[in-house]
This record gives C-alpha cells, structure tokens and sequence, in this order.
C-alpha cells in the first residue's frame, strides 16, 4: 500500500530513533545516562495519586467523558491562572483540557490551516511545531534566534517581510531549548505585531514555574486575547508527564474552532486524570519551591558537566534544561559531539541542530536525572 503524501514531509522523531540506539548499547551492556530527555524523574503530588485512586470508585469514572474536560477540572484551570498569572477565564468558554499540550498543537493547526497557509516558527524550537505543519501541508517560515537578542524575535526584521500568507506564528516562552524567558514588554510588543498583520499567537509555555520565579503568561497582556492562545500542561509543572493532561486558554471564538477539531479526533480524557489535575492545580506555590529546590542543586551539578566539556552556557535561565555552546576550538558537529560523548563516555545528551538550524553549535543538557546519576557523569568526563 502507498502511503499518503503527506508522510514524506516528515521524519521519524528525532528521539524515537536515537533512544532505540540507545537502548541497543543499553542491551549490550553499558551504562547510559540519560541527560537528553525532558521527563520528569520525581513524583507528582501524593495528593494527585490519591485522588486518581479515589476516583476509580465514582460512577462517572468509566464511562465517556464530555469533550470539553468536566466543569470542575476548566474551573480548577482557571483559578489556577488567576492566581498564578493574574489572568481572568471564563472556564465555560475560554478553557479547553487537552490531552497533553502536544495534541493541541495538532489541533490548532487543523483548526486554522488550510494548504499553503503560512506558519511563522522559531529557529531553534520544538521539532512538532514544523512537523504539524507539513503534515497539514501548510509552509513552515522560520525566523531566526540569536543569543545577542537573548533568544527573542526580532520583530523589526519580520516587518520587513511579506506576511501576506502567514496565518499563524509559535512563540514559547519560557524557551525551549534554550531557556531563555520573555518580558512583559516583548509580549506587549508582539500582540501590537499580531494585531497589525492579523497573525494569531500560540505561546506554548510549559516551563514557567521550573527555576522562574516569576511565571508570565501572554494571556495577561491587555487585548492578547484578540489575537493569542497559550498553550500550557502539567507534564513538568507537576511531574505528569505520562498523564497528558494540557489545556488551551484563550477567545472562546478560538476555542470553539479548537474544539471542533478535537471533538472529532477522541471521546473525552479519563475521568480519574481530571480528578488528579485538579487536585494538582489547587497546590501551593510551596511545591513549586520544593521542586525547584531540587532543579536548582541538578542545574549546579550539570553546570559542571558543561563546563568540564568546555562548553558555555547562561546561568539566567528558565525551565528543566541547560543550553550550552560548545567549545570554539571543536571541529565536530552538534550530532557528532553527542555521538562521541555517547560512545566513549556512555552519556547521552542532546545535539542543538534537531531544533533547527540555529541550534548547530550547542547541546542540551536536561535536569531530569538525580544528583547521584550527574555526579557520575561529572566523574566519567573527568
């Protein structure tokens, strides 16, 4: 049988490929650690657990659940907005759970683009947001990110361009790869932008509350809501990530688009998840301070490691990730630096260059391994 078109626009997942590399040299008896993936290693809140458990006995708790999250869990969302960014929702129409933040990139670009639309993206950014728009097959525009400008776009030089065909752009701040966090200015900036061209705005921000202490929504700038969704989730915020368990905030004219696509596509996330997540939305900020406390030891231990491998890196960072240059003088790329630590240090990193083409020259570094486990590796380099 012949595959659709559509599927040689993309590639295997950059980690789904390398992790079974991985797992092979794991099988052939060598002891990796893992520093590549951003999955949380620590336990989310007992009281999460405890109330996922609770739950099995509800009537309610096997049966089809409404597409739109039970009202509970969109009210739990939009309180926890409220008081984490200042930012007021109406949980009956501006709030939509999602299983995971990631099926929501899928269904905002199903929702908006339609072939040939164009979808500005950052260079260096998450891989799916390009993969999704090819697979649609709408035309990725990358603009470019420079440490000089602190991994921010330059929205002087995007004026520049036609912008006729572009329907919608990514931002995600606080930045992944790179860390890098946004100002109240940038964004205030970017919804003047979004307006003038008529763009909408997807910020994805599932990292503000690891090592930032002070987490900003795009949502909080007067009118975003004309012209922006935020994407957010509480696979790092909470330790779920296993629960894909995400949600998109945002004009209930843009999420009833939304939902329209993701009412066709499943029948309603688990009963027993959305308990959970609610209990993990009503925590204090005390777990944020518990978790971070322990980021803030791994991210001073992992400092080491880049440093002992002379590379780079900014020490005024957000997010579950360390972001390094390599070393002036290496005449390796990204991928190959990765592949010699993997092989003659049994460490696994990731290469810079599967953000994009501005992430050639770096490597990151991720938090989600224990003290112990980095201490080795500070060992192994030394």
């Amino acid at each position: 049988m012949i595959p659709a078109k559509r599927i040689h626009t993309v590639e295997e997942y950059y980690f789904s490929r390398k992790l079974r590399e991985v797992r092979g040299l794991v099988n052939a008896g060598k002891n990796i650690i893992n520093l590549g993936i951003g999955s949380p290693d620590l336990q989310p809140p007992s009281i999460v657990v405890d109330a996922l458990e609770e739950s099995l006995n509800d009537e309610m708790a096997h049966k089809y659940q409404s597409y739109q999250g039970i009202p509970e869990l969109r009210n739990a969302i939009a309180d926890f907005y409220q008081k984490n960014y200042q930012v007021t929702l109406n949980a009956e129409t501006e709030v939509l759970p999602l299983m995971g933040s990631k099926e929501g990139i899928m269904h905002i670009s199903m929702a908006y683009l339609d072939e040939g639309d164009e979808v500005l993206i950052a260079n260096p950014s998450y891989p799916t947001y390009t993969s999704v728009t090819k697979l649609l097959g709408a035309i990725p525009r990358y603009y470019d990110l420079h440490a000089a400008n602190d991994w921010l776009p330059n929205l002087d030089e995007l004026e520049k361009q036609d912008l006729s065909k572009v329907k919608f752009m990514w931002v995600n701040y606080p930045h992944m790869p790179t860390g890098a966090k946004a100002t109240k200015t940038f964004f205030e900036k970017l919804i003047v932008f979004a307006k003038k061209h008529q763009i909408l705005i997807i910020n994805d921000n599932p990292y503000s509350f690891i090592l930032n202490e002070h987490p900003l929504s795009i949502l909080a700038i007067d009118g975003a809501k004309e012209v922006a969704l935020e994407l957010n989730s509480l696979s790092k915020s909470f330790n779920m990530a296993g629960w894909r368990t995400g949600m998109v905030m945002g004009k209930a004219e843009h999420i009833q688009h939304v939902l329209k696509v993701k009412s066709n596509m499943d029948s309603g996330m688990f009963y027993g998840i959305q308990k959970g997540a609610i209990k993990a939305l009503s925590s204090s900020k005390e777990w944020f301070s518990q978790l971070n406390t322990i980021y803030e030891k791994r991210r001073k231990l992992v400092w080491e490691v880049a440093t002992k491998l002379q590379c780079t890196f900014d020490k005024e960072t957000a997010g579950m990730f360390v972001w390094a240059k390599l070393p002036s003088d290496n005449t390796l790329t990204s991928e190959q630096f990765v592949d010699k630590l993997l092989y003659e240090k049994s460490v696994f990193i990731t290469p810079g260059s599967i953000f994009g083409t501005q992430g050639e020259g770096y490597v990151r570094f991720s938090l989600c391994v224990s003290e112990e486990k980095i201490k080795e590796v500070i060992n192994r380099i030394a």
